[in-house]
């Protein structure tokens, strides 16, 4: 599974062509239809085959569509709300970077949406259009998200208070706000990781510490943009964004700026982790070797003795010979010098310290 599943346009293609891609949707699509105001909310899924539904005086108008988009509800959508053939084309060509483009009467916005799944974290795109009276929401996911937002449309009439920018800045916190989790979870991971870094380093931990890593590089590289996003939000000079709700929009902006440091952090921490498993393994190579050198030191007088007595010079020839070799206890006796020598090493390494 790639981190962004990407879709392009058949090469040749004239910019803004909407053209459904050779495999099938991943998601089939559903709609749904919110229309609310200070004192009513209307909520209801569209029917397989209706019309997108039009705005409503005096009402919010918010539109989401869940699944993989395609290009006759794209068509449809463009042609009832004067939606640009190059949003609607980055739409349908999922796996887009986040971007901010304002039109004339309404912006768009591509969000990622951070997810697992089976173990993997991915990019989900999310395309929002903010007009005056509307939003248009297109997730490309399994799991539609905003159902806490909608909850809160139900509950509360303070978010129903505030125009369609208002519930646009709900949408944008809840996709900004659900790194947070993931964050968290990274941090967790990266305390498993370092007690099994002090405790016994392998190569299972290794494979873990450089997924981690890459995992946390992913998540900048898609919350730096997103950062960026929401700032050109509180600088908009459009009429989309009402003054009141800007101080809520650096709000917002604050919690993509701590996400961001505490990711920056994850990753110093990340690599502190690398570096500590070579050291940890380092280390642990070097006792090995001090061990198996100890070995070996005391190993190599006795092995000195033992070659010297395994000449077989014939004592008979000459009492210089190796007279040694009809003593009668010669062999207890070379055991037991050979026993004396290592015990005396081992002492004197111990008391330099050396293991």
């Amino acid at each position: 599974m790639r981190y962004f599943p990407r879709r392009y346009s058949r090469p040749g293609a004239a910019p803004g062509t909407l053209t459904d891609h050779e495999t099938a949707p991943a998601f089939p699509p559903t709609r749904r239809l919110i229309q609310f105001n200070a004192q009513e909310i209307v909520d209801r899924p569209i029917e397989p085959g209706e019309p997108w539904p039009s705005t409503r005086e005096g009402y919010v108008t918010w539109l989401h569509l869940q699944g993989t988009p395609t290009t006759d509800l794209m068509q449809q959508l463009g042609s009832e709300y004067g939606l640009h053939p190059l949003a609607l084309e980055d739409v349908i060509n999922a796996g887009q970077r986040p971007k901010f483009d304002e039109y004339d009467t309404y912006y768009f916005i591509v969000m990622n949406y951070l997810v697992r799944h089976s173990g993997r974290l991915t990019a989900e795109q999310i395309s929002l259009f903010l007009g005056d009276n509307f939003i248009i929401s297109i997730h490309e996911g399994p799991e539609d998200v905003f159902d806490p937002v909608r909850a809160r449309l139900q509950a509360k009439k303070t978010l129903r208070n505030g125009g369609a920018d208002f519930l646009i800045l709900a949408l944008l916190d809840l996709i900004v706000d659900h790194g947070f989790p993931l964050v968290e979870d990274m941090a967790d991971r990266l305390e498993q990781i370092e007690d099994a870094v002090l405790e016994n380093p392998d190569n299972e931990t290794l494979d873990r510490i450089h997924v981690t890593r890459r995992e946390l590089g992913f998540m900048r590289r898609v919350l730096w943009p997103q950062r960026e996003i929401i700032n050109s939000l509180t600088r908009s000079d459009g009429e989309v964004i009402a003054d009141t709700t800007r101080p809520y929009v650096r709000d917002v902006y604050d919690h993509t700026v701590q996400i961001l440091e505490l990711i920056e952090g994850y990753r110093d921490l990340g690599s502190s982790l690398l570096e500590l498993y070579m050291s940890t393994i380092n280390n642990r190579m070097n006792e090995v070797m001090k061990v198996l050198t100890m070995i070996a030191t005391i190993f190599l007088p006795l092995s000195f003795i033992a070659g010297l007595y395994g000449m077989n010079f014939s004592p008979e020839a000459s009492h210089w010979n190796m007279p040694e070799l009809h003593w009668h206890y010669g062999y207890f006796y070379a055991l037991f010098v050979m026993l004396i020598i290592a015990i005396g090493m081992i002492i004197v390494f111990k008391r330099k310290r050396w293991f």
